[in-house]
């Protein structure tokens, strides 16, 4: 008994503390991608430090809670050793510009892997640190038209469609960065050293996409037509979206013939009302399935939809709103979402750990909130940090 509730104190104990606590980030501000991997670390008890512009062009933000704050002046001499007196003490560093930018800023891999072994640089860019289109600009939908994947998406009868921009810069940039970043620190629990991580946009997407690449190799009967003419593109009826009367949608997935046999159900569409009905598998009647599932759909209202497959197991889901995302019931349960002080509720980290889960603090940081405690946690004395504050090296809040 007694050692049952010492275990038990002590399992209470280290859920206290999170996955990453101990671990220090410096996260040059940037856009999309660079922010989201400097959160993941951040909502699993890292401590990232922003390194914000004095006056940024764009707002850092987003996707900042749980982060410090400095603003710094990389473009002035003092406030280069300030970024190199930060890293000197970092276990990682995510960068987010161009390559050759921090090498010009005197901040480039060489010089602060010099001064610190262990340091582990992430270099997220869109086409990487090298190749002919190196230096090119870009966004998702960019990153996804050169690799390939932007040619599978989309209807048949419409131009490709960029997924939001979730494909390029958040899965195959800021997910797979995180992913190499991990990498890199067991390696270096062995090595001792660090390394730099070159997390290309371009790369990280099509990696993500292998399933598209690899499934035309090996399972070419998924993909007989073009571009959403086939089974996971929209091409096929089952899976696919439907509006309802109430002009909200539902989300169909029935590629098995047990769900499919149940949607038939849910819909009411039986051999003896619809004599016609093409075989599941019958291809080139797909549209008159089609045809057949939208006009039932149309005819009641997502609620009411949703009555009659609660209790069917047929793959049938309401496509919901982000706010009733958030109210409802098993996602309430498995804690999904996270309240935030402004807005609607914003997605909790995920996956879940059962020994040291993640504990996202929700408070975004002012621009340059923390300037004055990371410089002392630094060791410039208060006459220093005010000579720099003076200098417009570095800034607080105003």
């Amino acid at each position: 008994l007694l050692y049952t509730i010492k275990f038990e104190v002590q399992l209470r104990d280290l859920q206290t503390i999170m996955a990453l606590k101990g671990l220090r980030v410096v996260e040059m501000a940037g856009l999309a991608p660079s922010p989201f991997a400097g959160m993941i670390f951040a909502d699993n008890g890292a401590d990232v430090i922003r390194v914000d512009p004095l006056k940024p062009l764009i707002s850092s933000n987003i996707l900042s809670r749980g982060k410090r704050s400095i603003a710094v002046n990389i473009k002035k001499p003092d406030g280069v050793d300030l970024v190199r007196k930060l890293t000197s003490q970092a276990d990682i560093l995510i960068e987010p510009f161009r390559p050759g930018v921090m090498e010009r800023l005197g901040l480039g891999p060489e010089k602060l892997m010099e001064e610190n072994k262990r340091l582990i640089y992430a270099r997220l860019s869109g086409y990487g640190q090298n190749g002919p289109m190196a230096q090119a600009a870009g966004h998702d939908i960019n990153y996804l038209a050169m690799n390939g994947v932007l040619s599978k998406l989309g209807r048949s009868s419409e131009a490709p469609f960029p997924p939001v921009n979730l494909l390029a810069d958040f899965a195959g940039g800021s997910s797979l960065c995180v992913v190499g970043v991990m990498m890199a620190l067991f390696s270096r629990h062995s090595s001792g050293l660090g390394q730099v991580v070159d997390a290309s946009l371009a790369d990280g997407a099509a990696y993500i996409s292998s399933f598209l690449f690899s499934s035309l190799n090996k399972m070419p009967m998924m993909w007989p037509g073009g571009r959403g003419c086939n089974v996971l593109d929209s091409g096929c009826p089952y899976y696919n979206t439907y509006r309802t009367k109430d002009d909200k949608f539902m989300a169909v997935g029935a590629l098995e013939p047990q769900f499919y046999s149940s949607l038939l159900k849910g819909l009411d569409i039986n051999e003896t009302n619809n004599p016609d009905l093409p075989h599941q598998m019958d291809m080139p009647r797909w549209s008159e399935l089609s045809t057949i599932f939208s006009a039932k759909f149309q005819s009641k209202t997502q609620e009411e939809w949703v009555q009659i497959f609660s209790s069917i197991d047929a793959c049938v889901s309401p496509v919901l709103s982000f706010a009733e995302a958030a109210a409802h019931p098993h996602n309430i349960e498995r804690e999904m979402f996270l309240e935030v002080p402004e807005g609607i509720p914003e997605p909790a980290p995920s996956p879940k750990l059962s020994g040291t889960p993640a504990s996202p603090g929700v408070r975004i940081p002012k621009l340059g909130e923390h300037t004055m405690e990371i410089l002392e946690s630094l060791g410039y004395d208060k006459e220093t940090s005010h000579g720099l504050l003076q200098s417009k090296v570095v800034n607080v809040p105003g």
